[in-house]
């Protein structure tokens, strides 16, 4: 993921939780013009301290975050811990049906 999909993601989430640009700043103990300068320059880099606080804040997982399409990530989630709960033989036949 580059840092312009990074960027991007960052200004997804905070609109997603209903956060200001200044808002979010403040939240995170940020001037109120971070999150702004953030989202608008193109050389502008949060450290990793800073992503997870934003992330802390919009209640965004790292997981989530990173999932190559955010959008499914709940689905493919649930999908993934039912099919983490069957046994190996049920998996197997679902793996079977699958490739029929």
């Amino acid at each position: 993921m580059t840092i312009k999909e990074i960027i991007e993601r960052i200004s997804l989430i905070r609109a997603n939780a209903n956060l200001s640009a200044r808002e979010l700043s403040l939240i995170i103990g940020k001037n109120p013009a971070y999150i702004s300068q953030l989202e608008n320059t193109a050389s502008f880099e949060p450290s990793l301290s800073t992503l997870l606080d934003i992330l802390a804040v919009c209640n965004v997982s790292v997981e989530e975050f990173f999932y190559h399409n955010m959008e499914q990530y709940a689905n493919d989630k649930k999908l993934l811990d039912f099919f983490s709960s069957l046994s190996e033989k049920q998996k197997e036949a679902i793996i079977h049906l699958y490739e029929v």
